[in-house]
C-alpha cells in the first residue's frame, strides 16, 4: 500500500486532526449554546438597564426600564415580547460559537501540547494553562468579534419594540450587511476591544480552570476520566469563568449596543476604560457584576453541556480525550 493509500486509509480525525477537533467542538458549542441562550438574553437585558450613559444623552434616552432581577426580566420578556423572543439572536450566537469556540479549543490545545510543552500524566504549570487559555480565547474571540456584535444588538430588537423605537434589524443577513455599510469592515469590530479583553479573562476561568481541575482530579484522586471528572471540572470552570469575566462582559455589551455616528464612532463611550469609569462614576461598583446570577446560571449549565458532550463525541469519534 502507498503512503498515500495509507493516508486515505485513516480515520478522518487521524487524517485531518486539528478540522475534527474544530468541527466537534463546534457541534457541542451549539447544543450548550441553543439550550441555555434565554440566560444569555436576559444577562444582556440587565446589564443596559440603568445604563448612566443613556441617562446623561438626551437623544439616547428613552422610557426608563425598571430593575427587576433575573427571573422577573426573563418572564417580562416571554409575556411582553412572546417566548420565541428569549431566543431572539439565537442564530448569530451560533454562528459566533462555531468560530470563537472552535478556534478556542484548537488553539489550546495546540498551545498546551506543542508550544507549552505538557507531558501526559505529569502536572502542568498553572502559568503555563493560564497563557494558554487567555491566548486561546483573545484569538477566537477576535475572528468571532463581528458575529457577537450582531448578536447583542439583535437581543435588543425586543426591548427597542416595547420602547416605541424602531427595529434596526429584520434579520441576522441584514444586520450583517446594515453594520457593515454603515461602520465599514472596522464597523464589524466594534468593541472588539473589551470583547476580548472579556474573553481572555472567560477563558483563563473556562480552559484553565476545565484543564487544571481535570488533571488534578486524574493525577491525585481515585476519579478516572468519566463524566464525573468532566461535570465537577466544568462546575468549577463556569464559575470561575463568571467571577473573572462578567465586568468586561458589562462592559462589552453596553459598547456594542451603545448608537454610532456616521462614522462608526460610540455616541456614549469614547473606549473600554471609558466605559469602566462612566459605569462605576454613575452607577457604583457593584454595577459591573449586573447580570452576575444570569451569567453564572448561564455558564455553569453552558460549560456542564459543553465539556460533557465535546469530551463524548471525541470518544465517539475515536479522538482521545481533551
Amino acid at each position: 500500500m502507498s503512503p498515500a493509500e495509507e493516508e486515505r486509509s485513516l480515520p478522518l480525525p487521524e487524517r485531518w486532526p486539528r478540522a475534527s477537533k474544530f468541527a466537534l467542538s463546534a457541534c457541542a458549542a451549539a447544543v450548550a449554546e441553543l439550550v441555555t441562550f434565554p440566560l444569555d438574553l436576559t444577562k444582556t437585558r440587565l446589564q443596559i438597564q440603568g445604563e448612566g450613559a443613556v441617562r446623561c444623552d438626551g437623544a439616547a434616552a428613552g422610557p426608563a426600564v425598571p430593575y427587576r432581577g433575573m427571573l422577573r426580566t426573563a418572564a417580562g420578556i416571554a409575556q411582553e415580547e412572546g417566548v420565541r423572543n428569549l431566543w431572539q439572536g439565537a442564530t448569530p450566537a451560533i454562528y459566533r460559537h462555531v468560530v470563537y469556540t472552535g478556534v478556542r479549543m484548537v488553539t489550546y490545545e495546540h498551545l498546551r501540547d506543542s508550544v507549552l510543552g505538557r507531558v501526559e500524566g505529569e502536572n502542568f504549570p498553572l502559568w503555563k494553562a493560564v497563557v494558554g487559555g487567555m491566548s486561546a480565547g483573545a484569538i477566537g474571540q477576535f475572528f468571532a468579534s463581528p458575529t457577537d456584535l450582531v448578536k447583542v444588538q439583535m437581543q435588543m430588537e425586543g426591548k427597542r419594540k416595547l420602547e416605541g423605537k424602531p427595529l434596526r434589524f429584520r434579520g441576522v443577513h441584514h444586520a450583517f450587511l446594515k453594520i457593515l455599510s454603515e461602520g465599514g469592515v472596522r464597523g464589524l469590530w466594534a468593541g472588539w476591544v473589551p470583547n476580548v479583553q472579556r474573553a481572555a479573562l472567560v477563558n483563563m476561568g473556562d480552559l484553565t480552570t476545565y484543564d487544571t481541575v481535570k488533571q488534578f482530579l486524574l493525577l491525585n484522586t481515585t476519579l478516572v476520566d468519566n463524566s464525573v471528572t468532566h461535570s465537577v471540572s466544568s462546575a468549577c470552570s463556569g464559575l470561575v469563568a463568571a467571577v473573572l469575566g462578567t465586568p468586561a462582559d458589562v462592559v462589552k455589551t453596553r459598547i456594542m449596543n451603545q448608537p454610532r455616528d456616521k462614522q462608526g464612532r460610540g455616541l456614549l463611550y469614547k473606549s473600554s476604560m471609558d466605559c469602566l469609569i462612566q459605569t462605576v462614576r454613575g452607577e457604583g461598583f457593584m454595577s459591573l457584576y449586573k447580570g452576575f446570577l444570569p451569567t453564572w446560571m448561564r455558564m455553569a449549565p453552558w460549560s456542564l453541556v459543553f465539556w460533557l458532550t465535546y469530551e463524548q463525541i471525541r470518544r465517539l469519534c475515536g479522538v482521545t480525550s481533551f
